[in-house]
Order: structure tokens, then sequence, then C-alpha cells
């Protein structure tokens, strides 16, 4: 477990009732890898878990900043999924 990989460097909005999307565009940018953490990802695959992916918004954000820090490959653990019927969840 190295929760020091990430780094939440943008305040984002509460997702709940905002469309796929809106959830992208408020996430986009929030997440980094901290310059001294660096050296530590660098060819890493990472295991990244979250509690609940509703549209895969902050999966794919912190995922997108794990790469851009220098990891391989990241995989993502949930422990629930939403179901939709296919529209934008709001």
């Amino acid at each position: 477990m190295a929760p020091a990989l990430l780094a939440r460097v943008r305040r984002t909005r509460q997702q709940v009732g905002l469309s796929r999307a809106a959830r992208a565009e408020n996430l986009q940018g929030a997440f980094r890898v901290p310059d001294a953490a660096r050296p530590r990802l660098q060819g890493k695959r990472v295991l990244l878990v979250d509690d609940v992916l509703t549209t895969g918004a902050t999966a794919n954000a912190a995922a997108r900043a794990l790469l851009r820090g220098g990891a391989t490959a990241v995989d993502v653990l949930v422990f629930a999924r939403v179901v939709s019927d296919g529209r934008d969840i709001v």
C-alpha cells in the first residue's frame, strides 16, 4: 500500500448529480503524482483500489495521473459497481 503515490491537487465539486461527461470534466487535472514519489512509481504496475465505481471518472483520472507519473500499468479494483439503465448518471 502506497497512498503517497497519488495526491489530489485540485478541489473538485461533489460528483452526485453530475452527468458522465460532467464527472469526467470535474476531475480533469485533480490528481498528480508528487515529484518525490516518482522514483518509487517508475516502471511499476499499480493496483488502484476504490470503493464504488459509478462512471469510472475518478478511477480514470487517477489512473491517468499514475501513468503520467511513470507507472507502466494501472489495474482498478472496486468493491461495488453502480449499474445504470444506459442513460446518463444524474
